[in-house]
């Protein structure tokens, strides 16, 4: 619509084909995992690592609220003492640049240790193994398949998961939460 009006204010069209069409959005309810479903994610042991591997990294943006390409980029520099005295999670959202603060709860600290020496982080310098987005929404849905969710299991599902299953059902405010996920606005 910019487009075509400037095109009209400009002379290159002599009238706005679109001023008629008025499009419709429909809105879409955002999944999430429940406590249930996380938790059988959580308790399925895999043979094969690459499934153990994805599910790792999709538990710990389910316990961090980060996205794909946030926890792709963390290194053991994002690691620090908070003042409480405790390890937090600070970086900043490669999206909107805003800076965040997650506090490095005890399964986050499980992961982080658990692949603190796997070649693939070592090579990178990344705190997690590194794989594509692709791949791993794709091994995801193998994943949904033997745990039984019948949700489209997708990376960006985590963040829905911790906003709501993880800080929202335990009470933590709205506005902390859109804290932690690095939002402008809290809408």
């Amino acid at each position: 619509r910019k487009i075509t009006s400037l095109a009209v204010d400009i002379e290159w069209m002599e009238k706005d084909v679109f001023s008629k069409f008025k499009p419709k959005f429909k809105k879409n309810e955002r999944q999430f995992l429940t406590q249930k479903e996380l938790q059988s994610i959580e308790e399925k042991q895999f043979s094969i690592e690459r499934l153990e591997l994805v599910k790792d990294l999709f538990i710990f943006s389910c316990y961090t609220g980060l996205s794909y390409i946030d926890v792709m980029n963390l290194t053991k520099d994002h690691i620090n003492f908070g003042i409480d005295g405790n390890l937090w999670i600070v970086t900043q959202r490669r999206k909107t640049e805003n800076t965040v603060r997650i506090p490095n709860l005890p399964v986050v600290g499980i992961l982080i240790q658990k692949y603190a020496e796997h070649p693939r982080a070592l090579q990178r310098g990344t705190l997690l193994p590194n794989m594509s987005n692709q791949k791993l929404n794709t091994y995801l849905k193998e994943i949904a398949d033997l745990c039984e969710i019948k949700k489209n299991l997708t990376f960006h599902l985590a963040r829905h998961t911790f906003a709501t299953t993880v800080t929202l059902s335990n009470g933590v405010p709205i506005e902390t939460v859109s804290k932690l996920l690095g939002h402008s606005r809290i809408s």
